[in-house]
C-alpha cells in the first residue's frame, strides 16, 4: 500500500509574533530536482537532507540587500553549534553557480550554499514571485539598511560585478524549509517580500540548535 508523501503546514507570523498556518508544502515535489555547487556540478536535491536534518534557506538572490544582510548573519552561527545538534546549514540562490564565491567572500558564510539557476525547486514550492506587503508579513530583524541605501549598494555591486546582471530573477521571493532526515519537513515558511526573512533564531530553535547573540551592541563584562 503506498505511503502518502509528507506534508508540513506553513507557518506565518501575524503582528503579535503568533505563528499560523496557512499552506500546505509536498516535499516530495521537488526531490528529484537538481542544484548546482559552486564549481558547477551537479547535486540532487534530496541528498541535501536524506541523511540529517536540515535548514534550507531559499534567497530572493545574491544581489538583494536584504538577502546579503541575511546571510551575514547566519554565517555567525558556529559550525560547532550544528554538528552538536547534527543539523546541516544549506543556502540555496537562483543564480549562476558563478556567483557563489564572489557572494560567500562578501558575507563570510562558511557553510553550505548551492544554486537553482532555472528556479525549480522555487516554482514547484510555490514561492511567491513578486512582493505583497500585509499585516502578517514583519520586517526581518536581521535587516540593518534602509530600502535607499540597500538598493544603491545593490546596484553598485551589479555594476562592479564581472557579470553585469542580477544574480537571479529580482521579482523571486525566498523562504526557508527544515527538512529530514528521510521526507520528514518539520517546517516551512514562504517570504511574502524582501523584509519578510524568518527570524534566523527562531529557526535554530525549531531544529534544536543552540540560538546565537545576533546583537552587535558591546558585551560588558562584570568583574
Amino acid at each position: 500500500m503506498a505511503t502518502a508523501p509528507p506534508v508540513t503546514q506553513q507557518i506565518v507570523r501575524n503582528q503579535q509574533g503568533t505563528p499560523k498556518p496557512q499552506v500546505n508544502v509536498h516535499l516530495s515535489d521537488i526531490e528529484d530536482c537538481l542544484v548546482r555547487d559552486r564549481y558547477g556540478n551537479r547535486i540532487g536535491f534530496r541528498r541535501l537532507y536524506q541523511e540529517k536534518k536540515s535548514i534550507i534557506v531559499f534567497v530572493k538572490n545574491f544581489l538583494c540587500y536584504t538577502c546579503k544582510e541575511y546571510v551575514e548573519d547566519l554565517a555567525k552561527i558556529p559550525m560547532k553549534s550544528l554538528l552538536s545538534a547534527d543539523v546541516r546549514l544549506i543556502v540555496i540562490g537562483q543564480s549562476s553557480h558563478c556567483h557563489i564565491e564572489p557572494f560567500c567572500a562578501l558575507t563570510r558564510y562558511p557553510h553550505e550554499i548551492y544554486v537553482d539557476p532555472e528556479r525549480k525547486i522555487y516554482t514547484r514550492l510555490g514561492m511567491r514571485r513578486g512582493e505583497m506587503f500585509a499585516e502578517s508579513a514583519s520586517q526581518c530583524p536581521h535587516v540593518r539598511s534602509s530600502m535607499l541605501q540597500g538598493t544603491i549598494s545593490s546596484l553598485w555591486r551589479a555594476m562592479i560585478s564581472p557579470a553585469f546582471d542580477f544574480q537571479g530573477d529580482p521579482l523571486q521571493q525566498g523562504g526557508a524549509i527544515i527538512a529530514g532526515p528521510g521526507s520528514e519537513v518539520h517546517f516551512a515558511h514562504f517570504d511574502m517580500n524582501r523584509l519578510d526573512h524568518m527570524p534566523i533564531n527562531w529557526l535554530l530553535q525549531l531544529a534544536g540548535v543552540e540560538t546565537v547573540d545576533f546583537s552587535d551592541q558591546p558585551k560588558i563584562i562584570h568583574v
